[in-house]
């Protein structure tokens, strides 16, 4: 008899075999990540940071039963935040700093950086993605089935009609829907959002659940179309939404956020009725912060918060987040750790049972410190150097400095609307999608449990401005802002700490120093889709255009 066949009939006299094979499995399973990317989506525009305005239930309900990312930071901008969340790198590391990439440039996040879906994908994850790429698509290289993906329904520039399924850029106009790297033109007519939604849930119907998934669903919503209708919703929605505000395009916006919203709650319901919601990780995440008051053509509010998207004031780069899970040892709370959107790819491989130790990235591993409600191991957010804008801001501690601006300064005033005046309903809550499929597996919400922590969760409005100190104007001059005292960015603290000024600004240097320059290119008239029968395409790699008459 062998040593092995000894020792199990022992193991098994003893009954341990029935004690140790359970916890082996569990030990080997790795949680699903289902990765929710809302698209220019405002502090203010979900219903748990304190406005009624906009109706966001099913989003809320995650947020109550999860981990409400308190100093959450994304970049200013699309394709920056983007590149961070693949890479784990700041934008100024990958050339990626500099506004967004255009559907004609020939580049896209550079093919040397490896991905976070090639991260999981060898630790044995099922790789998809929806919706929105924004990181490349000059060459087939540089599109998602090439990046780590299996698959992709969805679009590679950075907007699109959501019906028709074009994009506008530079008065050039094409199709851009893609399934892998075919034309979708059967999707026309399709409001954007519900197709992202159908094809998510598509995907955990159809997913084999002995293997891990990661499915990122990156939505162009509620980012504006093209300008000729830059904002776009279904009748139902824009007729539900009809009132939320004096302003109608505001109200527009508002029904593009329901349309999100019940996406959310189709995804969680969709994980729930395949008994994959108990092993999940659920991230939500704004891209960048709102464009508001007309920027962009576009209506989100980020009150009380400081400025718009691409400015580096905290309505530019504060995000509004989310991490749900099970497997999370306290939930239902405000989480205050200090994050980036560069920490996700560490912090989800961590928790997928990667090794992270080696890795040459900015992002930090936060699983352990949002997992057990420990302090961030992150201690400072590099928030942007863009040398072409001569801006950029850094915040250690709760310390900030900013310096110069986009747009002259134009947008870097304060935007709403607040809403907190409008009807808040916990019960629309309570009975939704998502707050049904979280009771389901024991995480049951109340009205007075969903009122503490929207308290909580709440910025207020401005503090009163104090007159003793300049007020903070980052165009005219550095000015440099507790963060913790004036979320507002009102008073300019740079007289009266001028060694912490010296500190914030060395620390730049340091890091201009590691930078990379801006990868942007000029245009490529081969982009043109008016060459490619009316579609944006992988134009690098032909030798002609379709339509040499153009």
């Amino acid at each position: 008899m062998s040593m092995c066949t000894s020792s199990f009939k022992i193991m098994y006299s003893l009954g341990i075999i029935f004690i140790l094979l359970p916890v082996m499995v569990l030990a080997e399973k790795k949680p699903n990540i289902i990765f929710i990317l809302a698209d220019d989506l405002g502090w203010n525009d979900v219903g748990f940071h304190g406005s009624g305005q906009i109706k966001t239930p099913q989003i809320d309900a995650l947020a109550y039963t999860g981990l409400m990312l308190h100093r959450y930071y994304v970049t200013p901008i699309c394709t920056p935040s983007r590149s961070a969340l693949m890479t784990g790198k700041y934008p100024i590391h990958t050339g990626m700093q500099h506004t967004v990439l255009k559907a004609a440039e020939p580049r896209g996040l550079p093919l040397n950086e490896k991905l976070l879906p090639q991260y999981l994908k060898e630790l044995g994850y099922s790789t998809h993605i929806v919706g929105k790429w924004h990181l490349g698509h000059y060459k087939k290289e540089y599109t998602p089935l090439y990046r780590g993906f299996s698959s992709h329904l969805g679009f590679w520039s950075g907007h699109q009609d959501y019906f028709d399924h074009t994009a506008v850029e530079e008065k050039q106009w094409g199709l851009d829907m893609r399934r892998g790297l075919d034309t979708a033109w059967e999707l026309h007519g399709q409001y954007s959002t519900q197709v992202f939604t159908k094809e998510a849930v598509g995907i955990i119907k159809n997913h084999t659940t002995s293997q891990p998934l990661f499915l990122y669903i990156a939505h162009t919503a509620v980012h504006s179309a093209n300008p000729y209708m830059p904002l776009q919703a279904p009748l139902a929605s824009i007729y539900s939404n009809l009132g939320c505000d004096t302003n109608q395009a505001r109200c527009l916006y508002a029904a593009m956020a329901s349309e999100l919203d019940q996406s959310v709650g189709d995804v969680v319901a969709a994980l729930g009725n395949k008994d994959m919601l108990k092993d999940s990780i659920i991230v939500f995440s704004t891209d960048n912060g709102g464009p508001a008051n007309g920027f962009n053509e576009n209506y989100a509010s980020n009150w009380p918060l400081r400025g718009v998207k691409n400015t580096l004031y905290e309505g530019g780069v504060r995000g509004a987040g989310i991490l749900w899970s099970p497997l999370l040892a306290r939930t239902g709370r405000v989480a205050k750790q200090f994050m980036h959107i560069s920490d996700w790819l560490p912090t989800l491989l961590t928790a997928a049972g990667g090794n992270t130790s080696n890795l040459n990235i900015d992002g930090v591993n936060l699983w352990n410190a949002l997992k057990d409600d420990t302090d961030s191991p992150r201690k400072s957010v590099l928030h942007n150097i863009d040398d072409i804008y001569r801006n950029a801001a850094i915040t250690m501690g709760d310390w900030k400095l900013l310096m110069g601006a986009t747009y002259n300064g134009t947008y870097d005033g304060h935007y709403g609307p607040d809403g907190r005046d409008s009807n808040y309903n916990e019960e629309d809550i309570i009975r939704g999608a998502t707050g049904n499929a979280v009771k389901k597996i024991g995480m049951n919400l109340t009205v007075e449990v969903i009122k503490n922590l929207r308290n909580e969760a709440t910025l207020l409005k401005c503090p009163d401005r104090n007159h003793t100190v300049p007020e903070c104007w980052s165009l005219k001059r550095p000015c440099l802002v507790n963060i913790a005292e004036d979320y507002c960015e009102q008073n300019d603290l740079s007289d009266l700490y001028p060694e912490i000024v010296k500190k914030l600004k060395e620390e730049l240097e340091k890091y201009r120093a590691t930078a990379l320059p801006p990868g942007n290119l000029p245009l490529d008239k081969r982009a043109d889709p008016n060459l490619w029968n009316h579609t944006w395409t992988h134009f690098g790699d032909y030798i002609a255009p379709l339509n040499k008459n153009v």
